[in-house]
């Protein structure tokens, strides 16, 4: 490695924040320049070993840094400039981790590591400027004891205290710490709640915070502390808050993308930051419309961005809790996966912004949707939840390409619905019938499968048997296909139409036995499936059972065994009376198409010998 580039670092980088791990503020960073090295991801985060050409520390970056890395902007061997940082001990080590909380990509990979007997730690140094790399120099740099010096004779009681302790990012905690503060601003805020157990009864209640560099982290107090709390807490107030506690986050509960969840008991200390304002950037991780299948009916919140196409008039929902009417409005979204998705928007988002969508609809806005809830309607579909935000054209990069995109090909592209993809029948379609395939071996030798969220698979199975004695169908509005009562005088009640009706029909909901070469498992299964695999619907079933007697009626259903069927199936985990059971639901089926069948056998086998 020649001269010039072995500058193009800053001497001595590694020791300086080894010896000065907790800078008050960005402006006590001195430029500091280093390499990154074998760059990799670890979860939603990349870490690297951040290099001085002399010495190396692991370092981790903050999740909103990782686009830089998906755009190629930041690249293994290339050169990145600290602007803030927090530097922790390794838990049971001897090591030091750095945690990069704000940086600046200088340059992108060089041709090889800058080297000079390269050692993992060395004496505290004063750091230089890199002589190959021209940086603006910073004017009237302030010390952290100056700084709360001027700030404290005009700061609140609560301010001055917190000021006298280091406010740490959000991204920098870990279970193993001790004091920290951090500085929050609480963006959702849950309703105190009554639960009951086997330990006994108790309230609970959780907020969302997050810092200024947009890092979120959730929040949860349990009876005496959530009772203390939760008046304290006021949704859009900042707070410094310290003597919490940290723990790996249950990912079946997790709201916000961080790997931590935070507790707050009794002695936890919470004062409000008086005066004090920030806006925290809104972090997104988008997911595309054609990759929502696996988070159908999980409690993950996704996120998605896409090309506004129709906007629906607002309609009155009636709740069924408190009969409360609540307007909901459907708005249809593209991207360039070539699919769409409907987005339900509930509350304040069908009104105000709805009506502000419905008026610019022609002009394909981009929107961006934070914190939605996907489920299995109409295949997969989308809605907002309390905590959900949506920004129309939004300044980000995503946008600008969707736009692009829009302009150039998307507009004249026929695109599907991505719930109508998951029914696809051609081998080399996405989420096909054909893609996934596996055995049912394969589902039910694993009882934990689909504990985080859905998984989905193919099948290709026969139908062994389906119970006569189960209950088959139920009665249905013929309006919205929602349960049924009878009315006190006569007719059907609907509670989702909230009108009584003359008539109803019947609609199946049923399991069914399949079996392949590893084994068999039941199935559940809904109606428009049901109708294809039974041949007739649940009313001319129903109606043959009472006018032709229970022969015919299980011959029928004879009928449909020893079939093949190909079915794309969920696998998700139910709690039925304590205990956790694996629920295998039918999502599209179809039967064999074995000129299609057999050409994807020989793909397989292509597969296997090309190996």
């Amino acid at each position: 490695m020649d001269a010039a580039a072995a500058m193009s670092v800053t001497p001595g980088a590694v020791a300086y924040v080894i010896a000065n791990p907790s800078p008050a503020s960005a402006d006590d960073v001195p430029e500091t320049v280093v390499q990154v090295v074998d760059l990799k991801p670890i979860g939603s985060r990349f870490s690297f070993m951040a290099s001085d050409g002399k010495a190396k520390i692991k370092a981790i970056l903050s999740t909103h840094f990782a686009s830089e890395v998906h755009s190629g902007k930041l690249q293994n061997l290339g050169l990145l400039r600290i602007l803030n940082y927090a530097c922790n001990d390794i838990p049971h080590k001897q090591d030091k981790i750095l945690i990069i909380t704000k940086c600046e990509v200088m340059s992108p990979a060089l041709d090889a590591e800058i080297k000079s007997e390269v050692k993992v730690e060395e004496e505290p140094a004063v750091l230089s400027k890199p002589a190959s790399i021209v940086l603006k120099p910073r004017q009237d740099v302030k010390s952290a004891s100056q700084i709360v010096s001027e700030q404290r004779g005009n700061a609140a009681p609560a301010a001055r205290l917190a000021m006298t302790r280091r406010v740490h990012p959000l991204l920098s905690l870990n279970p193993y710490q001790g004091n920290w503060v951090i500085k929050v601003r609480v963006t959702s805020k849950g309703n105190l709640r009554s639960y009951r157990n086997a330990r006994g009864e108790g309230h609970v209640f959780n907020v969302e915070l997050t810092d200024e560099d947009g890092t979120q982290i959730q929040a949860t107090m349990f009876n005496e502390a959530a009772k203390k709390f939760y008046p304290m807490f006021e949704l859009g107030k900042v707070y410094y808050i310290s003597k919490g506690s940290l723990r790996i986050a249950n990912k079946q509960f997790k709201t916000v993308q961080n790997d931590y969840e935070m507790t707050l008991n009794e002695s936890a200390v919470v004062e409000e930051a008086e005066g004090e304002t920030f806006i925290p950037p809104v972090q997104y991780n988008f997911v595309k419309i054609d990759m929502l299948g696996p988070y159908v009916g999980g409690r993950e919140l996704v996120d998605i961005i896409g090309v506004l196409q129709s906007v629906s008039p607002t309609l009155s929902i009636r709740r069924k809790i408190d009969n409360e009417s609540i307007p909901k409005r459907d708005i249809v979204v593209a991207d360039d996966s070539n699919k769409t998705v409907t987005v339900t928007l509930w509350n304040d988002l069908a009104t105000t912004v709805g009506e502000e969508l419905l008026d610019m609809v022609d002009s394909a806005p981009i929107i961006a949707v934070k914190s939605l809830k996907v489920s299995d309607f109409q295949g997969v579909s989308v809605s907002t939840v309390g905590k959900s935000t949506l920004v129309i054209n939004p300044e980000l990069p995503e946008a600008e390409k969707l736009k692009a995109w829009y302009e150039s090909e998307g507009k004249g592209t026929s695109m599907a619905s991505v719930g109508a993809g998951m029914g696809a029948s051609s081998p080399g379609s996405s989420r096909s019938l054909y893609s996934d395939r596996v055995f049912l071996s394969h589902i039910t030798s694993d009882p934990d499968l689909g504990q985080d969220k859905p998984v989905f698979f193919s099948l290709h199975a026969h139908i062994s048997h389906i119970k006569p004695d189960q209950t088959m169908w139920y009665r249905a509005c013929n309006t919205c296909n929602k349960k049924v009562t009878e009315s006190m005088g006569s007719g059907y009640w609907c509670e989702g139409c909230q009108k009584n009706y003359d008539e109803c029909s019947l609609r199946y909901i049923m399991i069914i036995k399949v079996s392949d070469p590893t084994g068999e498992a039941w199935l559940s299964l809904f109606n428009d499936q049901a109708e294809r695999i039974v041949g007739c619907s649940a009313d001319e079933l129903d109606r043959i059972r009472k006018e032709e007697g229970d022969d015919r009626f299980q011959l029928k259903l004879k009928e449909a065994t020893w079939v093949p069927h190909l079915f794309r199936v969920s696998v998700a985990q139910n709690e039925y009376m304590g205990e956790k059971r694996q629920r295998i639901t039918v999502r599209s089926e179809s039967p064999v198409d074995f000129a299609a069948e057999a050409r994807y056998q020989l793909e397989e086998i292509l597969k296997l010998t090309a190996c």
